[in-house]
């Protein structure tokens, strides 16, 4: 999330309510009452200007760090570093088996230091129960078990080497790419971010191409995502139209996830470079980081 983009739309897309004082989206009629940043690929979001808008415009900030296990960000303002999900009102993460803290199946926690949130969320993973067979609310079965929380409690001791050895990865992946300026963008990494790189994700013009020149090569690849989220079928209700946002349809187009995982060895890393320069070559075609990153450099 750029801070710039949300005080824009902050200030020029909604209007306060004359009688509320709480802001009113123009597009939509409804009210704006949350901010979600999400910590993507495991690279954090820029929080400190976030959290002012939001305590300026009274918006809760709830933090999706579904893949930002054990990421950090310099809090300027704190003069220390904060862990993804301690900084909002609340924060979402996920236990996916892919995560960089994984279940052995479908899994997720809610992380708050607000208790009447805490006790909110009890209740809604609960079938609405307060106790046994007595329903204050309509709720879901979303109950962590027992034998996950087992797993995840013992892997969880080893997150932060399993986060380290991926840094180590990105940053080898940052040193073969060094001189392919130009063939394709790689991941930005500000001063106040230590990332854990769930994914490690480059753009490049034509993507689809070489998805298929490395598959061709034996190399698994992925797009995370292909379709931006406005313009998923499920909002369609919301009347976005391509366009809408632009940043984000660019780079739906153009985002490939390499292979990224803690024991990804020197050598096969290296033929995955050496794949994804010589197919570029091949393509022709330059790409530029985009503006966002550009001004983060400043």
């Amino acid at each position: 999330m750029d801070p710039e983009a949300l005080r824009t739309y902050l200030e020029t897309g909604c209007t306060p309510d004359p009688i509320t004082g709480r802001l009113v989206s123009h597009r939509t009629g409804g009210p704006v009452t949350a901010v979600v940043p999400v910590h993507l690929y495991g690279q954090i979001a820029d929080m400190d200007p976030i959290l002012e808008l939001a305590a300026r415009y009274d918006l809760m900030v709830i933090e999706d760090a579904c893949q930002a296990h054990g990421a950090e960000y310099f809090s300027t303002k704190e003069g220390r570093w904060r862990k993804a999900g301690s900084m909002g009102r609340a924060a979402a993460f996920s236990f996916y088996p892919g995560k960089n803290l994984g279940a052995c199946g479908e899994a997720g926690a809610v992380t708050t230091d607000d208790e009447r949130l805490a006790q909110r969320c009890h209740l809604l993973r609960d079938h609405g129960q307060s106790r046994k067979y007595f329903h204050d609310n309509e709720g879901y079965n979303g109950r962590l078990d027992a034998i996950q929380a087992g797993l995840l409690l013992v892997k969880l001791r080893h997150l932060a080497k399993w986060n380290e050895q991926r840094r180590q990865v990105a940053s080898r992946y940052d040193e073969l790419f060094a001189d392919a300026d130009g063939l394709l963008v790689l991941p930005h990494v500000p001063s106040w971010s230590r990332p854990v790189y769930h994914l490690y994700v480059v753009r490049v013009p034509d993507r689809d191409g070489l998805q298929k020149s490395l598959a061709a090569a034996g190399i698994g690849t992925g797009i995370h995502y292909p379709i931006p989220l406005h313009l998923a079928k499920a909002y369609r209700h919301l009347g976005f139209r391509p366009g809408d946002f632009p940043i984000a349809e660019q780079a739906a187009a153009q985002v490939l996830s390499l292979p990224m995982f803690p024991e990804l060895s020197p050598e096969p890393q290296s033929e995955v470079v050496r794949w994804v320069l010589t197919s570029r070559k091949a393509a022709g075609g330059r790409i530029h980081a985009p503006e966002t990153a550009r001004r983060q450099r400043a």
